[in-house]
């Protein structure tokens, strides 16, 4: 089996190519597992750290057709659509925003189907398509209003997809990525950049800047329960995602004040300490656009699981990522 992962070269990316290849199969259809021969990663820049023999790296413009049609077979059996401009860039640069997170997803969807193979797509949506006025806990088919570009973008994607998979050019399955936390690496320009780096900075003996009230709620699912999620999805058989309704897969709510109050039981005072907070309007406006809890029984009963608690991410962050 060939499989493709856009925005390969990204923590996620790379992420999710390890754990595929350490399984070493999947299975689509309800079927029996499949030998994993090869995995393409496409991004901008070169994919490091991945020596397997299955594993190509493909450099290129994911809104070019060209480089699309390189990157897709008829012998790709699954797309992992994770590139994308994040958040607070989309919103800085409207066209480039536009370009990566709606013309290419477009591109990508039109490659398939001028192949005629229906390829699993798995796109990675995010809590974003909602906004405005919410209920307390918003529910996989509440109302989409995104309150920015990155979530209008989102939210067209989702709907390309379901339609491209109506018409049966895909297969495809949109998962609704809680903000992921705890990212390792440096700050990106997504508005929600601080939920990892009030945890991972203070770890780290630095300093932090919380952007945003103590009591900003947030919806938060580990890198590693991500990369799970991403999978099972992945090998969810049709039927079970017939209606073509995005998944919101589980994480946990918890406010900032909670977040800092989880850091300092697993870290200490000392870790705790080094958080500031400084309110930023253009954060604050964007981050309390999003919903901060969610219905997951849906994607329970579809067997994806998240994160016992923020404690329990923090540890898995320690474990999996924090430099020795």
């Amino acid at each position: 089996m060939k499989i493709l992962i856009t925005g390969g070269a990204g923590f996620l990316g790379r992420r999710l190519a390890r754990k595929l290849l350490e399984l070493g199969s999947l299975a689509l259809d309800g079927g029996a597992p499949q030998a994993i021969t090869r995995i393409d990663l496409l991004d901008v820049v070169h994919a490091d750290g991945l020596t397997d023999p299955r594993v190509r790296t493909l450099v290129g413009d994911i809104a070019d057709p060209a480089v699309l049609q390189q990157a897709i077979g008829a012998d790709t059996r699954a797309i992992f659509h994770l590139a994308a401009i994040v958040s607070g860039q989309a919103e800085a640069d409207f066209d480039l925003g536009m370009r990566i997170n709606l013309d290419a997803s477009r591109a990508l969807l039109e490659t398939c189907r001028k192949l005629g193979h229906k390829p699993r797509v798995i796109f990675t949506s995010s809590v974003a398509v909602y906004g405005g006025a919410l209920p307390e806990t918003v529910r996989d088919d509440t109302a989409l209003n995104p309150q920015s570009s990155y979530g209008t973008q989102k939210a067209i994607a989702e709907l390309l997809l379901a339609d491209y998979t109506r018409r049966g050019f895909v297969d495809g399955r949109a998962l609704r990525l809680p903000t992921i936390s705890v990212r390792p690496g440096r700050p990106n320009a997504a508005a929600s950049s601080f939920a990892s780096g009030i945890i991972r900075e203070p770890l780290n003996g630095e300093a932090a800047v919380c952007p945003v009230g103590a009591g900003t709620r947030l919806w938060l699912l580990s890198p590693r329960a991500a990369i799970q999620a991403l999978i099972a999805g992945c090998e969810l058989p049709a039927e079970a995602v017939a209606d073509r309704v995005p998944i919101n897969l589980p994480g946990v709510s918890v406010t900032v004040a909670e977040m800092a109050q989880a850091l300092r039981e697993v870290a200490g005072d000392e870790a705790a300490d080094r958080i500031t907070w400084q309110a930023d309007e253009r954060v604050e406006r964007i981050v309390g656009s999003w919903p901060g809890r969610w219905d997951t029984a849906r994607a329970a009963r579809l067997g994806l699981k998240g994160d016992r608690d923020f404690a329990e991410i923090i540890r898995a962050y320690m474990a999996d990522d924090l430099p020795r």
